[in-house]
């Protein structure tokens, strides 16, 4: 990757990939150059929804993977939640409309690695619709 890319970092858990999740992509990826989405760990799923995910860790990522808008996909940290911040210094942090979750300290995280990475809100894409937990609520057979 040539150094004058603007790197553009997305979070999530993408067990359902769907619109929403393409829609993310795409609002991220007309901010920069380079998408690197950060796939969720199983543990931190469970951590934060309280429950598994319906696909393990290692089918998200390659799900992410090939999706031709991620120009990287990594698992997230176990440990270190921003870990993957200070490790690939993205220009511009893009949350989804309703990631509030390890959020509350990216500013902080930010400046103590004395990086100039603007966090930017995205716009939801039809979250009556396309949210992951609603379509699980909804259809019973992605149980």
């Amino acid at each position: 990757m040539k150094k004058n890319k603007k790197k553009v970092m997305v979070f999530g858990t993408f067990d359902y990939f769907h619109s929403g999740h393409e829609n993310l992509f795409e609002q991220a990826k007309k901010l920069g150059d380079y998408l690197i989405v950060i796939v969720a760990r199983d543990e931190t799923v469970k951590m934060i929804k309280g429950e598994n995910p319906q696909y393990a860790e290692k089918k998200r990522l390659k799900t992410v993977e090939e999706h031709p808008l991620a120009d990287k996909a990594v698992l997230g940290e176990l440990d270190d939640k921003y870990k993957v911040i200070r490790k690939w210094k993205p220009d511009i942090i893009a949350l989804g409309y309703d990631q509030f979750v390890f959020t509350y300290r990216l500013e902080k995280i930010i400046i103590d690695a004395k990086l100039n990475t603007e966090i930017h809100r995205l716009n939801p894409y039809k979250p009556e619709i396309f949210k992951s937990s609603l379509m699980k609520k909804n259809n019973p057979s992605l149980e």
